[in-house]
């Protein structure tokens, strides 16, 4: 690109100190939203990243019409029963978002997929996102629930991507909203059994959610009722409702700690009562099973109390809650801790209990019943794959819907029969032109080096000609797991004779909580040698070459990519960082920002721990941007991100072009009307996909105008 010339943001020193440190920070003023410079400067980053990838255009627009081709437009997802109806949503080629619908059991859906939404008989549409819209820039659908009786519909619009939505109420009879509006709701809504109180969630000023409230139709929200608030900044609360529906229940969390309160969904007014309370690095989850009137309620409690780091499983009866008996002292063991099993949930059923499984880094399902028959571990038919379970609101059901899913498989919804074990296959997600034996994928272990063995996942062609261009994606944070699913719009990557893998590195949950707690806190540095040494073992084991090697990860995922570009930029070609977390330090030394005080848990206090902060300090991506050739980067942002301020990216940007010595190019993209998740619209995704896959392509592969050919390039030009 040698005619165009990138933004610089103009230096203005600010002198950040904590603990005798001082810390020179010439692009600070970037988090001066009224600024005007601020939104000039950002436009001007969009404007070069849009001219120094056009001559890419033509490739995005080859991938979004290969993701639009791949994709049935018009299109239902599995119904799924509830009470008398099936529910589901449709999609419909040209719009942008779903259409909710539902239709009385034993009506036939429609015979002509085409047909629109409520033309066939006894189809009701419940909600059309694409109305809702209205042609705001974003679009948001934060929460959608179905009274218990089925009669009303609660659901929460976001308009600018802030996460902070609008809650509003539909008569279903009638098809009409109701006068109810409530402002400044965040994730999270349970109904009452009354069809006519809900409980929602509200966020403080640091984007918390910290208050639980209980509104009453027809009456205005200024009279609606503070239910619980969480007043230690460390904790986020959030509401569900049993699936037996005779249970609110209002969870309270840490990263390390929990405490929950049951609600009497026929008396929501009345008085809660705690399961537990609070015992610092003591975590529990609870399912509640309604038994017969002889055996008396029980609630299952997921749990790591006694030393149980992968979570153990018991059980309490809620008379005694109800009579004061509460706390672990009173559970009763039902399955102990194993050391290799990590217990991520327990649901409930009237027979049966399925508790989600992790082992070697897998997903596991195993079906328990509640009698004398012999327990049941479903079976996987993919050596790399991934399986939950899927949405299941009736408690007396002898059927299990399951998701499955892998780098090969499109996702698939089944059933199972909890008596028999036998499956039904209830949709496949459509994906045209696509053939599942035309790939292969597998799982190699990586030594890390202390010693840790990584789970490695990749899936390429069959018979695709090594070493060839490949692409590293990562996460590692919180406990997520970054499991093995399709993506249609890989297959773009994939056909052009591109390798995509999953470094599934610690401070992720894939291998239970140990893989965890190896990778937070004071033990962060290994998310990042975990990576690099994945990033190695493709190159030493003649998978692809640094030429022709890629690496992506978003949020604190982009915090993976902001350091490993600075301890190894030699590895990587090109590199992918969407709304990267890349300024922790300082966003964590600021307990105003949204998140910060319940981050702590995490991360570490580094405005009370000076050993925590020269931590951070050792391995911040901004920080640590040294004169050294990077590899290229695009770079993305939201304005309206209340989880990764826009500021980070384009600080770290600002600071890369004044820093970096090579000439390889930097792209920032800011959204200026989303948030973190980009745009909301499929079409907007998959354009934004387009883009990102098209500058990986143009770096590592010069197979991008022929889908299906092998990559013939290994060296860069």
């Amino acid at each position: 690109m040698p005619d165009l010339q990138p933004p610089l943001a103009p230096r203005r020193e600010t002198i950040l100190r904590a603990h005798g440190d001082e810390r020179v920070d010439d692009w600070f003023w970037l988090r001066e939203r009224e600024d005007p410079e601020v939104l000039t400067y950002l436009r001007a980053e969009n404007e070069y990243a849009a001219a120094g990838l056009a001559h890419t255009d033509e490739l995005q627009r080859a991938i979004f019409d290969e993701i639009k081709s791949r994709v049935v437009e018009t299109d239902a997802s599995a119904p799924v029963r509830r009470g008398t109806y099936e529910y589901f949503t449709r999609t419909i080629e040209g719009l942008e978002y779903a259409v909710h619908c539902r239709r009385p059991l034993g009506i036939a859906a429609a015979p002509d997929p085409q047909s629109p939404p409520g033309a066939a008989e006894g189809e009701q549409v419940l909600l059309d996102e694409n109305a809702l819209a209205s042609g705001s820039p974003y679009f948001a659908l934060r929460n959608l629930a179905v009274s218990p009786n089925g009669t009303l519909l609660a659901f929460a619009v976001d308009l600018d991507g802030g996460e902070r939505a609008t809650l509003r109420f539909r008569d279903l009879a009638h098809g009409v909203d109701l006068p109810d509006e409530v402002t400044d709701t965040y994730y999270g809504l349970a109904w009452a059994n009354d069809e006519a109180t809900v409980l929602y969630v509200r966020p403080d000023a640091a984007m918390r959610p910290s208050q639980v409230w209980r509104h009453t139709l027809g009456t205005p929200s200024a009279d609606d009722v503070l239910v619980f608030e969480e007043i230690d900044e460390r904790f986020s609360v959030h509401i569900g409702r049993t699936r037996t529906g005779r249970y609110l229940l209002i969870a309270s969390h840490s990263k390390v700690t929990s405490e929950i309160l049951l609600v009497d969904a026929d008396a929501p007014s009345g008085p809660s009562i705690v399961v537990a309370p609070r015992s610092t690095g003591i975590e529990y989850h609870v399912e509640h099973h309604r038994q017969d009137a002889t055996g008396g309620d029980v609630l299952y409690i997921v749990t790591n109390q006694g030393d149980a780091e992968n979570f153990r499983l018991a059980s309490t009866d809620i008379s005694d809650i109800k009579a004061g008996r509460v706390g672990s002292d009173h559970w009763r063991d039902v399955r102990a801790h194993r050391a290799d099993v990590r217990l991520e949930a327990v649901d409930a059923f009237a027979d049966h209990l399925v508790l989600s499984e992790r082992a070697d880094g897998l997903e596991q399902l195993r079906v328990v019943p509640l009698g004398s028959d012999p327990e049941r571990l479903l079976e996987m038919p993919d050596e790399v794959y991934s399986a939950w379970l899927g949405p299941n609101p009736e408690f007396s059901t002898t059927t299990l819907r399951i998701g499955y899913t892998s780098l090969v498989q499109p996702r698939t919804d089944f059933d199972v029969d909890l008596v028999d074990g036998t499956r039904t296959v209830v949709k496949v997600q459509p994906v045209a032109d696509y053939d599942p034996t035309d790939y292969e994928t597998h799982r190699f272990w990586v030594d890390a080096p202390d010693g840790a063995r990584i789970p490695l996942s990749v899936v390429h062609r069959r018979g695709c000609d090594q070493p060839s261009p490949v692409l590293l994606n990562g996460y590692g944070s919180y406990e997520v797991s970054l499991d093995p699913t399709f993506s249609v719009a890989r297959v773009s990557l994939l056909e052009r004779g591109i390798t995509f893998a999953i470094a599934h590195v610690r401070g992720g949950g894939e291998l239970g909580r140990a893989w965890y707690e190896q990778g937070r806190l004071g033990h962060k540095r290994n998310t990042f040698t975990d990576f690099i040494a994945c990033a190695d073992y493709l190159v030493n084991e003649g998978f692809t070459t640094p030429d022709v090697l890629a690496a992506s990860g978003g949020s604190a995922g982009g915090l993976l990519m902001g350091a490993v570009a600075n301890l190894r930029p030699e590895l990587f070609r090109a590199i992918v960082a969407e709304v990267p977390f890349v300024d922790c330090l300082t966003t964590i030394l600021d307990p105003s920002l949204p998140l910060t005080i319940t981050e702590w848990d995490e991360w570490g206090d580094p405005g009370t721990d000076p050993a925590m902060y020269a931590y951070i300090k050792s391995y911040a991506p901004y920080d640590n941007v040294q004169p050294q050739d990077y590899p290229a980067l695009f770079v993305t942002g939201g304005l309206n991100d209340p989880r990764v301020q826009y500021w980070e990216p384009a600080k770290w940007v600002a600071k890369l072009r004044a820093t970096a010595t090579g000439t390889r190019p930097i792209f920032l993209k800011t959204e200026l009307d989303a948030g973190h998740h980009g745009p909301s619209g499929r079409y907007g995704a998959w354009r934004d996909q387009a883009q990102v896959l098209a500058f990986v392509i143009d770096q590592i592969s010069d197979a991008g105008s022929a889908p299906g050919q092998p990559s013939g390039r290994i060296a860069a030009s």
